[in-house]
């Protein structure tokens, strides 16, 4: 199928030259790019939300393809409808659906149906088109309406899209297409963006189908939201930022009766250096055998000390290995020999393998000089780390430990690694740690 612009000469200017330029003059060319999972960007006239469109793209490193995900404000068509194959046409050119990713996303799905009906003249995701077009023309992307159903229904729609990602290995970038509230005044406009905003900060679709009802927020696309965030936290996704935020008032001088905008990036959090030199070790020795050569240490990794790397998959532990002590010049290199051997050393687990290095997680954790303590009351599970030793044998854990809430469980845990009877006298020793993730 090839499905003709709708709202092209309208929404935004239909001829090539004049649409480019326009665009570009609402991007940001020299902004600092990351590594975005989901997105919330507005479709209205581009005179009005452009602005907003142009600063949230303007963020993100572009990937191969978008599940563009938009309200349906025709009422034609399937509830909760998906594209699987055919072709959209803006001024910019053509983009081509990614068959193979909306194939398998209608094959996980109980929920969503093939239908072209809904998409034929819906305007929300055809405007977020030419934005990545700009920025990579040969984008593919998977386009998907979504009318009302229980919120329940978004969250599974969600976890099904992430499933469908995970199996098909390709980089993705999940776009919610939505304006805010309509046609209030400017303050109270604001008041209730606000609220609907801050729930989707904290990633919480409830609450944002919650506040929508309560308050009586127009949102259009509330729902493509409540998917995007279902979806992105299945991807990973830890944290958000609000970009920018604006209102037709902002462009027209009336603030009677304004549309809201905003622009949401979602994304994993921001890795530390320490943690990021893990992270980069791991993957460059899995690849190539091969380990970094960082260009400039941070004052935290020229010191000596003691190191544990901890590498997670799925919230499950993956791999830890570290040391008491400092063995190495300093903790850039302490790091990366411990995230080596966490790895692909750590005799409880096999070698890490190149298809797991996108599911992982990492955190490192500086070791403070052991110091010993003459009783367990001088110790504390979530401040201290613990060291018990009996002659040769010493047993290590670290602070504040999922599942392990009292300093008899880290001294009989510590006690079972070291292969010391419980009945066995020992010597205590306690430490702080800097955790980096």
């Amino acid at each position: 199928m090839i499905r003709n612009p709708v709202v092209a000469g309208q929404f935004y200017p239909g001829s090539p030259e004049q649409l480019k330029s326009m665009i570009a003059q609402m991007v940001d060319e020299k902004a600092e790019k990351e590594d975005a999972i989901g997105l919330v960007s507005p479709h209205a006239g581009y005179v009005y939300s452009g602005p907003v469109a142009g600063a949230v793209m303007s963020r993100i490193k572009f990937k191969g393809t978008f599940i563009i995900m938009g309200p349906n404000h025709t009422g034609s068509g399937q509830p909760l409808s998906i594209m699987t194959d055919g072709v959209w046409k803006t001024p910019l050119g053509d983009v081509e659906i990614d068959s193979e990713l909306a194939g398998r996303i209608l094959a996980a799905s109980k929920h969503l149906k093939e239908d072209r009906g809904a998409h034929q003249f819906e305007h929300s995701i055809e405007v977020q088109l030419p934005f990545l077009q700009y920025f990579k023309p040969d984008i593919k992307f998977v386009p998907i309406i979504l009318a009302h159903a229980s919120g329940t229904v978004y969250q599974e729609i969600g976890k099904e899209i992430a499933r469908a990602v995970k199996e098909s290995n390709k980089e993705v970038v999940i776009l919610a297409s939505s304006d805010m509230t309509h046609y209030e005044s400017q303050e109270s406009a604001w008041s209730k963006d606000a609220q609907a905003i801050e729930a989707i900060l904290a990633l919480d679709e409830d609450e944002l189908l919650k506040r929508v009802r309560e308050l009586d927020i127009t949102m259009c696309g509330y729902a493509p939201t409540m998917v995007m965030l279902s979806a992105a936290k299945e991807l990973g996704a830890t944290e958000a930022e609000l970009v920018r935020y604006q209102t037709s008032g902002d462009v027209t001088d009336d603030y009677s009766a304004v549309v809201g905008y905003a622009g949401v990036i979602v994304r994993k959090a921001k890795m530390l250096p320490i943690a990021r030199l893990a992270r980069e070790t791991v993957e460059m020795y899995v690849k190539e055998g091969k380990t970094p050569e960082p260009e400039e240490l941070t004052p935290e990794m020229r010191e000596q000390a003691g190191v544990f790397v901890s590498i997670h998959k799925h919230g499950g532990l993956r791999g830890c290995i570290g040391t008491f002590e400092p063995m190495q010049g300093n903790v850039a290199e302490e790091i990366i020999a411990n995230a080596i051997s966490s790895s692909t050393r750590d005799p409880r687990f096999p070698p890490v393998t190149p298809d797991e290095l996108e599911d992982l997680e990492y955190s490192v954790d500086v070791l403070t000089n052991p110091e010993p303590v003459e009783s367990p009351d001088q110790l504390d599970a979530r401040k201290y780390g613990v060291i018990v030793e009996s002659g040769w044998r010493r047993g290590l854990l670290l602070p504040d430990l999922e599942g392990v809430d009292t300093v008899e469980q880290q001294i009989a845990i510590c006690r079972q690694k070291a292969g010391i009877m419980p009945d066995e006298p020992v010597v205590l020793y306690r430490f702080e740690v800097r955790r980096y993730k």
